[in-house]
Formats: C-alpha cells, sequence, structure tokens
C-alpha cells in the first residue's frame, strides 16, 4: 500500500521525489512522529517540514479510509451478482468520495422506497418498456398487463413504474454530475427569519433576509448563518433555478422521436426524481461541502492563533505575582516561585464597593518584599483594568514590572481534575490566580492544561466538526511543543504528553519516576522509566532538555544518536564537547563536508552546528510589558480620529480585535488593516502583536469601537 500511496501523493504534491514521499510514508507506518521525522529524518525525506509531513501524513490515512471503502462498495455490488470488470476498474482508479459514492448510488442498500416497493410488485419490466420510449402502443395498454394481485389498476401500475424511473434519473451518475455541477456554479444561499423570532435572534438581523451567490458566501458568514438555523432563528435553503435545470435534465432523458404519451410519463417521472430524490441528496451534499470547507477555513484560523498564543514570548524565570480580580468577593492574589510553585496567597480589596487602596497596598509590598517578586501578572477579567491602574499608582519596594494576561480558560482549569491534582488543598479562585501567573511565567507549559477551545482565539470554533478541530488542535500543540522543546525535570503530566511519542500514559510514567527518583541527570537515564522502549526513546528524546546535564548535549535538540559524531568534531578541533558549545570560533573551524555520510547530510549536519552556537535556546522571543495610554480608560474616554496603541488578542475571518487598555475590545475589520488587498487578517497582525490604530467609529450603547490601522506608521 506505501508503494500506490507513494505514487499518487508524489503526483499530487508534484514538488518531491517519490523516493522522498515513500521513505516518509515507511517512516510513518514504523511510527515516528511528524516532528521526528521533519527534524531527525531530512536525508530520508529530501528536506520536508513539519508542514509537508503533516500533509502527507494526512493524505495517507485518507488514502486508507477510501481503500476501506472501496472494498466495502466492492463486496456489496459482488453480493448482488453485479460486480463486472469494468465496474471493478472504475472503483479501482477512482480516487474522489464523491464519485466513489455516486457509482455505489445504484447497488446501495436502500430503505423502503417507493421504487423498491413497485419492484416488489414485479412493476420493474413495465419501467424499462416505457423508458426506452419506443413502444407504439398506449401506456395504459402496456399497464394493462401488470395489473394483478396488489396492483389494482393501471393507473396504479404507471404510478409504480413511474417511481422506478425517478429512482433511476436520481441515480444516474450524468445527470447527478450536471446538477451538482450547477450548484457548484450558480447556487444561491437564502435565509429567512422565522416569524416571531426577531427579538431572540437579534445578533443575526443582518440574515434575517439574506441571499447571494453561495460561491462568494465566506466560511464565517456560511457558519453564522448555520448556527442561526440550529438555534431555531433563520430557515436557510440552498437553491439553482430549477426550470433550467428541468430543460437539461429532458433533453438527457426524453427522447424527440418518443410518442406523446410515453414523453409525458417519462417528463414527469424526471421531474419527480429531480425535485424529490435528486435535489434535496445534492443540495445536502453541496450544504456538505460547503460546511467542510467552512470549517476546515474556521478551524485553520483558530489553529493559527492557538499557535501564536502557545508561542506567545515567556516572561522567563521570574518570580511572579499573580492577582485574579473581581469586585465584590475582592481579588485573589497568589506569589510564585521561577518554577511556578505557590508560595503564598491573599484576597486584597481595591476595586468596588470596598476600594481599600491603603490596605490593598501595604498586603502587596508585603508580598512584593517578602518573596522578592519580579513581575506582576493581572487577569484580564472583571475588574482587571481598574487593579491594573490601582497596581500603577502604587509605590512597590522593589521595581516591578506589570502585565495583563489573558484569563480566557482559567475558571474551567480551575476546576479541572489538573488543578485538583496539583492544588488539592486549594479552592478554585487561588487555583485560578496560579493559571494566570503561570501563563506569564510560560504560555505554553501552562495553556497545554486546557481545552484550546477554551482559550479565548479563534470563531466558530464550537460549530465546526469537532474531530476534526480535536485532531487540528493537537497537531498545533504538539508541533508547538516540540519547537520549543521541554524542561524533563520540570515540565507537568499534560505538557509532557504532547512531546513526540510519549503520550499521556508514558508522561505520567516520566513524572512518577521523577518524583521517586530525584530530577533526572541523563537523557539515557529516561531508559528507567517504566514502558520507555527503544522506539519511544527514540522518538522523543531529541526534545526533552536537561539544563544541568553533565553532558552539555543534553540540553539541546541534538539527538543522542548523534553524540559519537559531535565527539568526533570536538575531538577533530581539539576540545570537548563542552567547549565546543561555548566556542562559536571553534564551530566555524568545522568543515561539515568530512562528516557526510549516506544517513548524515548537509541539512542534519547544520542542524547541529546551530544547537552547538546556541545550546538550550528557546526559539521564543522575550515578554514586554504592555504600554497603553492611561487616559483612556473607558469607552466615554473615547473620541473619533484619536490614535492608540493596543494589543491583538483575537483574529477572526472579518477583522481584528485589539485590547486597548479597557474593558471594550476595538474591531479593525479586515478592509481596515491594510492599503494593500489581504485575503486574510493574518497576512497583515498575529496574536500578541502591538499595533498602532485610530477610533473611526463608536458605538457606546453596543459597547462596539470600530478601528483602523490604514495610514497609521506601524
Amino acid at each position: 500500500m506505501v508503494n500506490v500511496h507513494a505514487n499518487i501523493i508524489t503526483k499530487e504534491l508534484g514538488t518531491y521525489l517519490r523516493k522522498h514521499v515513500a521513505a516518509c510514508l515507511r517512516l510513518l507506518d514504523d511510527g515516528a512522529t511528524v516532528p521526528f521525522i521533519a527534524r531527525y529524518r531530512k536525508e530520508a525525506t529530501g528536506g520536508m517540514d513539519e508542514v509537508t509531513v503533516h500533509n502527507i501524513k494526512m493524505r495517507h490515512d485518507a488514502l486508507f479510509e477510501i481503500e476501506k471503502r472501496k472494498e466495502y462498495i466492492r463486496q456489496v455490488i459482488k453480493d448482488n451478482n453485479a460486480l463486472t470488470p469494468e465496474l471493478d476498474a472504475r472503483i479501482e482508479e477512482t480516487l474522489d468520495p464523491t464519485v466513489l459514492e455516486d457509482i455505489f448510488l445504484p447497488y446501495k442498500p436502500k430503505r423502503n422506497t417507493r421504487a423498491q416497493a413497485a419492484r416488489a410488485l414485479g412493476l420493474e419490466p413495465l419501467a424499462k418498456m416505457i423508458m426506452s420510449q419506443s413502444s407504439a402502443s398506449s401506456p395504459e395498454s402496456m399497464a394493462a398487463k401488470f395489473v394483478k394481485g396488489d396492483v389494482k389498476t393501471s393507473d396504479e401500475a404507471l404510478a409504480g413504474a413511474s417511481d422506478i424511473i425517478a429512482e433511476w434519473v436520481s441515480e444516474s451518475e450524468k445527470a447527478r454530475n450536471i446538477v451538482r455541477a450547477r450548484y457548484q456554479r450558480s447556487a444561491s444561499i437564502s435565509a429567512k427569519v422565522i416569524v416571531g423570532k426577531e427579538e431572540e435572534g437579534a445578533k443575526y438581523q443582518n440574515y434575517f433576509d439574506f441571499t447571494e451567490p453561495l460561491r462568494t458566501c465566506n466560511s464565517h458568514r456560511y457558519l453564522a448563518i448555520r448556527r442561526a438555523e440550529e438555534e431555531g432563528i433563520l430557515r436557510v435553503s440552498i437553491s439553482i433555478e430549477d426550470e433550467d435545470m428541468m430543460d437539461r435534465l429532458n433533453r438527457m432523458f426524453v427522447r424527440a422521436t418518443a410518442p406523446a404519451a410515453l414523453a409525458d410519463i417519462v417528463r414527469a417521472a424526471v421531474k419527480d426524481g429531480y425535485k424529490r430524490l435528486m435535489r434535496p441528496s445534492i443540495e445536502n451534499e453541496i450544504a456538505g461541502t460547503v460546511k467542510d470547507k467552512s470549517d476546515a477555513s474556521a478551524i485553520q484560523m483558530f489553529a493559527d492563533n492557538v499557535s501564536q498564543l502557545l508561542m506567545s514570548p515567556p516572561l522567563g524565570r521570574k518570580r511572579i505575582l499573580a492577582i485574579d480580580p473581581g469586585y465584590r468577593t475582592g481579588c485573589k492574589v497568589v506569589a510564585l516561585d521561577e518554577q511556578g510553585n505557590l508560595l503564598d496567597h491573599e484576597v486584597i480589596y481595591p476595586t468596588p464597593p470596598a476600594n481599600d487602596f491603603m490596605g490593598s497596598a501595604d498586603a502587596l509590598c508585603y508580598m512584593v518584599d517578602r518573596y522578592r517578586i519580579d513581575a506582576i501578572a493581572v487577569g484580564t477579567g472583571t475588574g482587571g483594568r481598574e487593579t491594573e491602574r490601582f497596581l500603577r499608582d502604587v509605590v512597590f519596594p522593589r521595581r516591578v514590572q506589570i502585565f495583563m494576561v489573558n484569563e480566557q480558560g482559567a475558571s474551567i482549569y480551575s476546576a479541572s481534575e489538573v488543578a485538583r491534582e496539583e492544588f488539592p488543598n486549594e479552592d478554585v479562585t487561588v487555583r485560578g490566580a496560579v493559571s494566570i501567573g503561570r501563563r506569564l511565567l510560560d504560555p505554553l507549559a501552562e495553556l497545554v492544561k486546557i481545552d484550546p477551545k477554551s482559550i479565548g482565539v479563534g470563531q466558530y470554533q464550537h460549530d465546526v466538526n469537532q474531530n476534526k478541530l480535536k485532531e487540528s488542535l493537537d497537531y498545533v500543540v504538539e508541533t508547538c511543543v516540540n519547537s520549543v522543546g521541554i524542561n524533563v525535570n520540570t515540565a507537568s503530566r499534560q505538557l509532557l504528553s504532547y512531546v513526540s511519542g510519549i503520550g499521556p500514559s508514558l508522561a505520567a510514567n516520566i513524572v512518577k519516576y521523577r518524583a521517586e527518583n530525584g530530577p533526572f541527570a541523563t537523557r539515557a537515564e529516561l531508559m528507567n522509566v517504566p514502558r520507555m522502549g527503544e522506539k519511544a526513546f527514540q522518538q522523543c528524546a531529541g526534545f526533552l532538555r536537561i539544563p544541568d546535564a553533565t553532558n552539555p548535549l543534553d540540553n539541546t535538540a541534538v539527538h543522542p544518536e548523534r553524540y559519537a559524531l559531535v565527539e568526533q568534531m570536538a575531538k577533530d578541533v581539539k576540545a570537548d564537547v563542552e567547549r565546543l558549545t561555548r566556542d562559536k570560533n571553534l564551530l566555524h573551524k568545522i568543515e561539515l563536508d568530512n562528516y557526510v555520510t549516506k544517513d548524515t547530510g548537509l541539512p542534519t549536519l547544520t542542524d547541529i552546528i546551530l544547537e552547538l552556537e546556541k545550546p538550550g535556546r528557546d526559539p521564543r522571543e522575550t515578554a514586554e510589558e504592555p504600554v497603553y495610554d492611561d487616559a483612556v480608560r473607558k469607552i466615554d474616554d473615547l473620541h473619533i480620529g484619536q490614535e492608540l496603541t493596543g494589543k491583538v488578542n483575537n483574529i477572526t475571518a472579518f477583522g481584528v480585535f485589539v485590547d486597548l487598555g479597557m474593558k471594550e475590545n476595538g474591531l479593525v475589520h479586515i478592509s481596515q488593516l491594510s492599503d494593500r488587498f489581504i485575503s486574510s487578517p493574518a497576512d497583515v497582525v498575529s496574536i500578541g502583536q502591538r499595533v498602532n490604530v485610530k477610533v473611526i467609529d463608536i458605538d457606546v450603547a453596543r459597547g462596539r469601537i470600530a478601528l483602523t490601522m490604514k495610514g497609521i506608521q506601524q
């Protein structure tokens, strides 16, 4: 199967040699992960990046599903004694699932249809006689021969025969392709509000009387319309011009030389087959196709946002005071050490109704001094802005940076099994504050504990195919985790589970071994972990880091299988490996061509040198303290034409939401992002990016702020 799939995928890609695609497929079938193949098997794959390897894997899986479906279809047709060599060949050569289902349709097991009931009455021969349209006899005289048993009259016989013809029309592969093509070219999607639902569905008012060519209806509009339909607000339909389509089908099925009476019966059956059977089927198919494309677009955008959020700059090894803000119940404050361990917690009341500024300031200054705090993380929830502005007026005993941290999903984490496991003796408010602080320390390490759908980026993630969404997000998280590399001695079970080749069970074993035996001293020690076999070690070792290991290579992305090679390089320049990681001049003296072998080419050798130049490097940037206009505290402080600095906190298909340092976010519509044409907001901005914007509209009543980036120096 690998050879067959390699041929197909090579032809589809058009950019890689067949041997490289085949090698990639063999590695995947042998259990290698996408990150491992992309990072450590570049010679075998011709230097494929992670996206290409992932796409090959997805196509490989899809082709397997098609093969399984083909086998089922063959067996069903064979059981009906209808599998001819020609039909078998058509099934074999087909790679399009839609074409495959069209081939199968006439043979597909059916429920009790009107046509089946007519066949059971012995009326199929009559249907064939009428469909031939060549008899000089009247339809009534032809039908009279079939009046027997449960068929009481000629009219009943003709009606049953018409039902059979209608089914033939609806199952005609050629006819379905004609109708399908018309839907793809010129279908319209229409939506009407259901009477009495106007107030309940006010947020969908743009679609209360809506019609648009389906091919121009973008993903976010389509998903919004379908969501409103699910909620019982809109009635939605996808349609084409029926009369024109009927003329086309009649020309196909009604013979020009047919006797008028027979032609009328066939014409009526064609109409019935189209309207009752084929049109609903094709409409559902087209709706499903558009939904799949819309899902794919929304999932990709959500996945990109999650990736950017996970790769947000970490603050690093700093001591954090994290505040989960609130009003009546106060602000929960926690102190965390450099590893994110909980040191202490407190409650302060600097916000209404208490407004205890002095007591709150004293409590914070005490904690900052006692725990040598370097930075304060304030959640963006209720009371967050007021708390942040209060903090900026406090004179702390040591310099601290103040950050606003997106707390979306923190409450979900705080009530989760993971949080209860980490903090069994603390309540949910303490756990939530800890999550906020840890997000500042290392967003990736903390956010992997939360369902990505709950972290506040994306659009319509709850409306798309949930299995495909999970697959995409798992891949994104896995990619981010492995691109950064993980400290095996501090990583949580959840973080470790995303490392190449590990998974949840082995991650739990690693954490348990670490707790019982102390920190890992070497990568090789991982082999002592229960159920850590050679294959799992091969897949994960290069992505795990041990910062204080005796062998400096254990804190790099250099794979243990290449340690001997690096040791030889060091020996050849008369140094040890530790010196090699400190002296760039020595690295530049190494002639890589001298180390090229069949299995180790220049791509791998270049990667090794880059790792030795910056051992243990983190590809993420460093977190910067945000700067907002302090004069803007609420929407009433804004005016049209005002220029502000903000931070991008969500990207959707229609625009970008910008945090302006106040409760409401501003929206930069896609048309206001750039003076040049862009197909996606992601072409211009990324999550967390600082942007300069201008206010172009304010709707105080609805809490909406329209912004532009056009003509603004960035």
